[in-house]
């Protein structure tokens, strides 16, 4: 058995500084000098900013671990996808996390196979379910996972450093290589790299999750409009991402550690 790489607040802020003005392959090299073959891997929905952290570690680590997550209530286009994603990078170690079929069977025995609708919190149980516990389970045993967060993209995620500790995942390392970049310079690198991308983008989706709660967005709307749309002043986040530990989203965190373990 490997020994865990691990870090305090203190050290993981000044490489935080530190890595604050590097490129996002300067920042993977960093990481891939830093952790095992086996303590890192890519996180990725299989956006467009996911599918730029992938292609870009496939080239410093061709055979990179790849997560990405079936709420088993995605669109068909997202599966047929996962199949177009495998091909194209045949060195990848790509895992599929699903969620446990008891607890679904629980939640939508108790609240309806459309519970998201009902309410902000059930919304929430919903991904908690589906999304944040199957992706915990995975984390367990990684010494740091690869995103593709942009400081841009919701309020939210304003502050995100390129690397970070993640105190909701045991206090591993989150790196955020892309954190500086644009939604311009993610099509730019999409298009120079000849890398797939989701074929809903081109039927004006700009965040794509679980069919139901997913649309194309309408002219002038945020790129996040089209998630979750029905809500009124709720954060556009599932809980991977949010820092619950803040209190940042209250009603959020409460949600998501009151549902059952």
């Amino acid at each position: 058995m490997s020994t865990r790489v691990s870090f305090d607040d203190l050290e993981i802020g000044e490489i935080a500084i530190d890595l604050d003005a590097s490129e996002p392959d300067e920042v993977l090299e960093w990481a891939f000098d830093t952790f095992g073959d086996d303590e890192i891997a890519v996180v990725t929905a299989l956006q467009a900013e996911g599918m730029v952290m992938l292609d870009m570690a496939v080239q410093q680590r061709p055979d990179i671990r790849v997560l990405t997550v079936d709420t088993l209530r995605l669109p068909a286009a997202t599966y047929e996808y996962i199949d177009q994603v495998r091909a194209h990078y045949p060195t990848i170690r790509f895992e599929v996390i699903r969620p446990d079929a008891a607890k679904v069977a629980a939640m939508q025995a108790a609240h309806g196979p459309d519970l998201f609708t009902k309410a902000v919190e059930l919304r929430l149980t919903c991904c908690n379910v589906r999304k944040v516990q199957p992706l915990v389970g995975a984390l367990r045993g990684l010494d740091a996972w690869i995103t593709g967060l942009r400081r841009e993209q919701w309020a939210s995620r304003a502050a995100i450093r390129k690397v970070e500790l993640d105190h909701d995942h045991d206090g591993i390392v989150k790196l955020n290589p892309l954190a500086d970049w644009s939604k311009d310079e993610v099509w730019e690198y999409l298009q120079e790299h000849e890398v797939p991308v989701h074929p809903l983008y081109s039927q004006g989706y700009t965040s794509i999750g679980c069919d139901p709660c997913t649309r194309p967005i309408q002219p002038g709307e945020d790129d996040r409009a089209g998630r979750w749309w029905w809500e009124t002043g709720a954060p556009k986040e599932c809980g991977i991402h949010c820092p619950i530990e803040t209190g940042g989203f209250e009603h959020e965190a409460h949600a998501l550690l009151g549902a059952d373990q």
